[in-house]
């Protein structure tokens, strides 16, 4: 039984090794992957070594880090994913009408992940690309929560503190439920200064924890039209919807 158990025990290892990697904002040192996926320095050592063989990780003076082979397997994942091929004609139709920049956020962990994007790349003052993990407490992030119920969402803050700043729950969920009301969120510099944006989930009934969000500047969202943009993003978000298969695990 031992045996049988090995190869699997390892090939865990292997994958909490990337994902240490993954989550770490530079190279890190032998010892702290190590002692972040609390094992044996040598048995570490050894699961770089044959990442780094397969191109999975990379080394330099600085550390190990993520390798230039974890690209292929993002390509895949974004060319054959049904959610994504679903939203993205969605999104560059949404983009080209409104001018502004759209995104498909996935959640994943207590996190919103950016799974695609469409529309001329705009200078907010930061760098969102595919991949990017944002907080579920803000912009979008709260368009994707709305599709839970509260007490779900209060067990979401207690147990991952939304890796962030944990949020005045009374507050959060005030927002969420005007958010189900109206059917999108409305984001006024929440993250950063000067950016605004309108969110949409795409419905529950499809079985999937995502939204669209468009997003510009403060002067791209006055007053007496964010709400008829809001709507069509919720449209979009629809549409989304219907473009996914009966069948499909996400």
């Amino acid at each position: 039984m031992a045996t049988q158990k090995s190869p699997m025990r390892s090939l865990e290892r292997a994958i909490d090794v990337l994902e240490i990697l993954d989550s770490s904002r530079g190279p890190l040192r032998l010892n702290e992957i190590a002692r972040r996926a609390e094992l044996p320095v040598a048995t570490t050592q050894r699961i770089l070594a044959v990442l780094e063989s397969r191109d999975r990780v990379e080394r330099d003076s600085n550390g190990y880090r993520p390798g230039i082979a974890l690209t292929f397997g993002a390509h895949a994942f974004s060319t054959t994913n049904p959610l994504i091929r679903a939203a993205r004609p969605v999104l560059i139709e949404l983009a080209s009408l409104t001018g502004l920049t759209s995104t498909l956020y996935r959640e994943h962990n207590g996190q919103r992940v950016a799974l695609s994007r469409a529309g001329i790349a705009r200078n907010f003052g930061y760098e969102l690309v595919v991949g990017s993990r944002l907080p579920l407490t803000t912009g979008g992030g709260k368009a994707i929560l709305a599709q839970l119920d509260d007490e779900s969402i209060r067990a979401l803050c207690e147990e991952s503190s939304m890796h962030d700043n944990t949020p005045d729950l009374h507050a959060l969920l005030d927002d969420v439920s005007g958010i189900r009301a109206r059917g999108f969120s409305i984001s006024r510099e929440e993250r950063e200064p000067g950016v605004a944006s309108v969110a949409s989930a795409v419905p529950a009934e499809y079985g999937i924890l995502a939204a669209i969000q468009i997003t510009g500047t403060i002067d791209d969202f006055p007053e007496e039209k964010t709400h008829s943009m809001g709507r069509q993003v919720r449209q979009a978000a629809i549409s989304i919807g219907h473009g996914l298969p009966e069948s499909h695990p996400f």
